[in-house]
């Protein structure tokens, strides 16, 4: 039987007021932290909302947020009535001496291993060419050679990144040399290594508010001090930027379609930022993660094909086009840049898979990755279009959804005004992945939205899904927002 948390030392101390460090993220803070260094163990039961609520002197939605963001990173686990507890699949190491951080506060969490329903940032895994990739691996085995059992070139193999610039030029609009292009193992790895090559500890690094955890995450690590800037209908808004953080060292965006909120960056401002960058000799980290999906149109140009002074990394991953569990992606870097890391690169991590590299530049090489990406980007305007139709049957005008032009995911308000960090809880607490649109904020308040994902709910599912998670907000629904 789970016991009730004894509480944080550093909790009661209370919360600094007028701190630059916003009252929810200072308690989730004090939180990980605990689950971390082992002061709150894995099936420890968390004092109540309304109880931590009162103590801190803070309103119920400030910790509403804080616990929401603790359950999206897998470190507690809604079960309802019962309160909140410690995950217990979370795998927390002891304290470690003073001054050191433990191994949990470095790593994530235990992900879940199957799916849950709505979840963001998943490809359809249920119509992944399974047969296509199969023999694509079959073939690559027979081929092997010795020279394929050593030690791989610490950027990449030359036949993937011949691909990569391949397709880049052809659908993104990147004119490159595939010498300038390095393998990594995935965007995080990439993110990582640029940030650990560029920025110095304390170093003022931009970033979209609303953000992408992961990116909050790896500046994080690196020390940087944060400068949030607002996004709006036409993306991260560049005068705010750099009225906040002029000699700022790096900037992360996602230009193509911001996440998660889907606008696109406009193309005075992608010229505005170009010539900042320039200016401050800082550099722009561009993600695009899903710009394949746009279902209007042809996808957008890259913020990368506009660089004509090489201030832009362009960051792409196979983990939305093929699959996560691959773990590959790729760098596009300026000239002057890819000495250093292809060298850091060869220190990290000796290179990447061998094997896995040649799979993808064969599947890519046959034109199955074209292919693949065609088939994707229709079903996935049918997919949406039916979880719509099935969210407006359920919920009528209780939500409003403004559709994008592309993406993975949806935006979901509600109009009855119910705080969406407490309706993703009860949506979690019945399985489902969804996420509170606010818990991504850092500086500057958003709407209450739920991030809905849609690209594993099968047409004919859609109407069985929406009533389902209808059943799960109908509390949250039918209780009045507090004053």
């Amino acid at each position: 039987m789970a016991t009730i948390a004894r509480t944080p030392a550093k909790r009661q101390r209370g919360l600094i007021r007028g701190h630059g460090t916003p009252l929810y993220r200072q308690i989730y803070e004090r939180f990980r932290q605990a689950i971390a260094t082992g002061q709150l163990r894995p099936g420890d039961r968390l004092p109540s909302v309304r109880d931590l609520a009162r103590e801190f002197a803070t309103a119920r939605g400030t910790v509403d947020a804080a616990f929401a963001m603790l359950a999206g990173e897998g470190y507690v686990l809604s079960r309802g009535p019962q309160g909140t507890i410690v995950s217990p699949d979370l795998n927390t190491a002891a304290a470690t001496a003073p001054g050191h951080r433990s191994i949990a506060s470095r790593t994530r969490p235990q992900a879940h291993a199957e799916p849950r329903l709505l979840q963001l940032g998943l490809p359809a895994l249920d119509l992944f060419p399974r047969k296509a990739w199969a023999h694509t691996v079959a073939r690559e085995v027979r081929r092997i050679s010795p020279a394929d059992m050593t030690y791989p070139d610490p950027a990449g193999l030359q036949p993937l990144r011949q691909e990569v610039a391949a397709y880049l030029a052809s659908s993104r609009g990147i004119v490159c040399q595939w010498q300038q292009i390095v393998i990594t193992g995935g965007f995080q790895d990439g993110l990582d290594l640029a940030l650990r090559l560029l920025l110095r500890r304390n170093d003022r690094a931009w970033i979209e508010d609303p953000y992408f955890p992961p990116v909050r995450a790896a500046l994080d690590m690196a020390g940087a001090r944060l400068a949030p800037v607002r996004v709006d209908a036409d993306g991260i808004r560049v005068t705010d930027g750099i009225g906040q953080a002029r000699k700022a060292r790096i900037v992360v965006v996602t230009p193509s379609h911001q996440s998660p909120l889907g606008t696109a960056l406009s193309l005075p401002r992608r010229l505005s930022l170009l010539g900042w960058a320039n200016s401050a000799d800082a550099y722009v980290i561009e993600d695009d993660y899903d710009s394949e999906f746009r279902f209007v149109g042809r996808p957008l140009p890259a913020l990368k094909s506009l660089d004509r002074e090489q201030r832009v990394i362009y960051a792409g991953s196979f983990s939305k086009t093929l699959f996560p569990g691959l773990r590959l992606g790729y760098l596009v870097l300026p000239d002057r840049l890819l000495g250093q890391f292809v060298e850091a690169s060869a220190t990290r991590t000796a290179g990447h898979d061998l094997f896995k590299q040649r799979i993808v530049a064969a599947f890519m090489a046959e034109g199955q990755f074209a292919r693949h990406l065609k088939r994707m980007r229709k079903l996935y305007a049918a997919r949406r279009a039916a979880l719509v139709d099935a969210l407006e049957v359920e919920f009528g005008e209780q939500i409003m959804i403004a559709l994008k032009p592309g993406g993975m995911h949806l935006v979901v308000q509600f109009t009855a005004g119910p705080r969406d960090v407490a309706l993703a809880e009860l949506a979690k607490a019945a399985g489902f992945g969804v996420e509170a649109l606010s818990a991504r904020t850092i500086a500057h308040r958003s709407v209450d939205a739920l991030l809905i994902g849609f690209t594993n709910v099968a047409e004919q599912d859609a109407p069985a899904v929406a009533r389902r998670l209808r059943h799960a907000l109908q509390p949250g629904l039918k209780a009045r927002p507090d004053g």
